[in-house]
């Protein structure tokens, strides 16, 4: 396929598009118009209107929700272990895009007695991220993390934790949060917020202490959210530490947005796991460039 194209990486909640013109990305967007947010449009309708900017066609690459039960056209899932040059091939055409030639990336998929999960999106961004930075562990923040250990360039096995969704579910949803009002960021709450998740295994106990620390006056009530997610962050990393042990020496690679990232660094640094970092968007650049360029039309 040419260097010319539209990549779009299309999820639950946003929408960023880039567009590449013989190799150089010369313009990009952003919606909220997100699977979920919608409304009352159909994927078609949201995709011509935001392709309206750009008057000349050119082939698009999709990745994400958009290719789920929710989005444009459900993708089969690969099934896991699934190497990844294999996702470029297994692409699925969207009918109908005119005047748009349209393809979507599919997911991948665990199966067994011991783990269920999915992924879409992230499998785009790992490729991207493998060919920069390989590495037997990757570590993907976000508002629903994945863990995801490699044996070369097959991906063998993935976990996903809720952290993110966890956090604002209780901050905004659960009587921890109710009646403390602005937030404010908090640099001493969240490392102390840390330390209690990365050492203390009980994790449910903490949640309502939460509340009770802020009541009692000894968490202030700006501090909760950063409090808490120290907290969830840590429990998060120490449990997953236990579950993806790396070997003596190895460092993981950590793929997302720098601000979270950092916030993952520290709790990586407390509990002796080395890591490198790569930025999320940088990551699924690349990696759908790779997928672009494998693809036939």
């Amino acid at each position: 396929m040419s260097d010319s194209f539209i990549a779009i990486d299309w999820g639950s909640t946003n929408l960023r598009a880039w567009r590449y013109e013989q190799g150089a990305c010369v313009d990009s967007l952003q919606s909220e118009a997100g699977v979920t947010r919608l409304g009352g449009r159909t994927p078609q309708r949201v995709f011509s209107e935001l392709m309206a900017r750009w008057a000349e066609p050119l082939p698009v690459v999709m990745a994400g929700m958009i290719g789920s039960n929710a989005g444009w056209l459900q993708v089969p899932y690969l099934p896991c272990p699934t190497r990844l040059p294999e996702v470029a091939r297994r692409l699925t055409a969207v009918e109908p895009a005119l005047p748009y030639q349209a393809w979507i990336i599919p997911g991948i998929s665990v199966e067994r007695e011991d783990n269920c999960n999915v992924m879409r999106g992230e499998e785009t961004q790992l490729i991207g991220a493998y060919a920069e930075r390989p590495a037997a562990l990757y570590v993907m923040p976000g508002t629903h993390s994945k863990w995801v250990r490699m044996e070369g360039d097959a991906l063998v096995d993935f976990r996903t934790l809720m952290t993110g969704e966890l956090h604002h579910l209780l901050l905004h949803q659960s009587l921890i949060g109710a009646g403390l009002g602005a937030q404010q960021a908090d640099a001493r709450a969240f490392s102390r917020g840390l330390e209690a998740g990365v050492n203390d295994g009980h994790l449910v106990q903490r949640l309502f202490e939460t509340r009770a620390a802020h009541l009692l006056g000894r968490l202030e009530k700006s501090a909760v959210s950063d409090w808490l997610s120290g907290l969830l962050i840590g429990s998060e990393v120490a449990q997953m530490q236990r579950q993806y042990p790396l070997p003596a020496g190895a460092e993981l690679t950590l793929i997302g947005n720098p601000r979270l990232g950092e916030r993952y660094a520290q709790a990586m640094n407390k509990v002796g796991i080395r890591h490198r970092f790569l930025d999320g968007d940088r990551a699924f650049q690349s990696g759908i460039r790779s997928i672009v360029h494998e693809l036939e039309y």
